[in-house]
C-alpha cells in the first residue's frame, strides 16, 4: 500500500492487476484487488479488507473512521461508511 504524496499522486489509484495489498511498514495483508473499485477520491478505493484482524478502527469525532494496520498500527486512511460500490458498502 503506498501514500498519496499531494505532489506526484498515488502510484496506485489506477493499478487493478491481481494481487494482496499489504502494508507498507510490516507487510500484513490488508485488502485483495478483488474488493478494488474505481473512485473519484486521489486514493485506491477497496470495499472490504482480507480479513477482521486487517485492520484497526478508530472513529474521528468529524465522521469518516480512521484505519491503521491491524497488525502495527500503521495508518492507512479512512473507512467512509456506505460510500462503496454498491448500497451497503464502505469504501477504505
Amino acid at each position: 500500500m503506498s501514500y498519496c504524496s499531494f505532489s506526484g499522486g498515488e502510484e496506485y489509484k489506477n493499478h487493478f492487476q491481481p494481487g494482496i495489498y499489504v502494508c507498507s511498514e510490516c507487510g500484513h495483508e490488508l485488502f485483495s484487488s478483488m474488493s478494488k473499485f474505481e473512485h473519484s477520491s486521489p486514493w485506491p478505493a477497496f470495499s472490504q479488507t482480507i480479513r477482521d484482524d486487517s485492520v484497526s478502527k478508530h472513529p474521528e469525532a468529524w465522521g469518516p473512521i480512521k484505519v491503521c494496520c491491524g497488525k502495527c498500527g500503521n495508518g492507512l486512511g479512512h473507512e467512509f461508511l456506505y460510500d462503496g460500490p454498491r448500497e451497503g458498502l464502505s469504501r477504505f
